[in-house]
This record gives C-alpha cells, structure tokens and sequence, in this order.
C-alpha cells in the first residue's frame, strides 16, 4: 500500500483574515475615541482659566453698576419710581417686554468712553468683544486690546426675569438676569451667570 500523506496548509483562509481586519478595526478605532476624548478633556489649564477670568471680571462690572427707573444722567434717576417719573431718559424703555435688554441706553453711551460710558446695568444688554471700537478684549474707558487676548471674544445677554420662579413678588423688570459667555482657544467656552435685583429707585 503506498502511503498517503495529508496536507496541510500553512497559511490562513480568506474568511480569518477578513475576521482579523475587523476586530483590529474595532479594537483601533475604540483606541483612537479613548485618545479623542483625552484630548478633548485636556484643554491647557491656562487658556480656561483665562477665559474664566475675563468672564468673571465682566460679571462683576455689570453686578456693580447702578440699576435705575433713569439713566444716572437723568435728573430725576435718584427719585423716580417708574420709568415715567424720568426727566428725558428712561433707562429701561420697554419694561414690560419680556425680550432680552438690547442697550445702551441712550444709544450714544459706550463702554470704551470716558465722558459718556455705560452707567447702568441694562447698558450692558448685547455688549459683545470684539466689537464697536474694540479689536479685542479691552478694560473699560479704553478701546485698546490688552495684549494676549485676541484669540479670545464676549458676549453679554441681559432677560428680565422677573414675575417668575424664584422672583415672582418682585416686578418683571425688576429682576435680571446676566449671562457672559467667552470663549477662547481650543473651543473653550465659559458662561457664567448672575442676577441683579432692584431693591429701590437709585441702587
């Protein structure tokens, strides 16, 4: 008898290579979301902190400023009790609108001015930076861009909320509510927000 020997075949088939590609496949692309997602999470400490600090100190200014029937300029901004007790200008024209504050009010007032600067909170309504006589990011009274923040812009959003959970004693204009959103290099994006009250006619 003549002896028959099997063959066997070094090689892999077509289907385990195919079966090989895909788990590799998934098993790549499960790593490349855990390294996306690292990135993403990873943003330089500096650069949000950063972006912090621009918004916290924009909140702050907007907190500070009067919140009055009249523009501070009006005679009688320490006295009215309603925007018809104004002289000539009331600061907020439309107090029973339920749409976000557009300012300033007058519209000759700007930020960047010494002589006729924003003076009350609702001026604030739409500020942006960029924008106006600003290239960047500047301090108040003064349109030139501090150095290192162009990569970076602002945006304020003033909404009457009162009449409404938590402020439902207080009238609609008598509440705000500020919001200022920055963002910066690396799609980061800080939004901070705060609120302010009336408590009496010239505060």
């Amino acid at each position: 008898m003549k002896n028959r020997h099997k063959k066997f075949s070094l090689g892999v088939t077509l289907i385990e290579l195919i079966v090989a590609i895909v788990i590799i496949g998934v098993a790549v692309a499960g790593v490349l979301k855990v390294l996306e997602m690292a990135n993403r999470s990873s943003v330089d400490p500096l650069i949000h902190k950063q972006a912090l600090a621009i918004a916290e100190s924009m909140l702050t200014e907007i907190q500070q400023m009067p919140f009055t029937y009249c523009d501070p300029d009006d005679a009688n901004a320490a006295t009215a009790t309603s925007t018809a007790g104004c002289a000539s200008t009331a600061q907020d024209p439309t107090p029973s609108s339920t749409s976000d504050l557009i300012g300033p009010f007058p519209n000759t007032e700007s930020r960047y001015s010494i002589a006729n600067s924003f003076d009350n909170v609702s001026d604030y309504g739409g500020f942006a930076m960029p924008g106006g006589a600003c290239s960047s990011i500047c301090k108040p009274g003064d349109a030139t861009a501090l150095p290192g923040l162009a990569s970076y812009s602002l945006t304020v959003t003033i909404k009457r909320v009162g009449a409404a959970a938590p402020f439902a004693s207080l009238p609609l204009d008598a509440a705000l509510k500020i919001s200022v959103r920055v963002t910066g290099p690396a799609n980061t994006t800080i939004t901070l927000t705060g609120y302010r009250l009336r408590y009496v006619p010239n505060t």
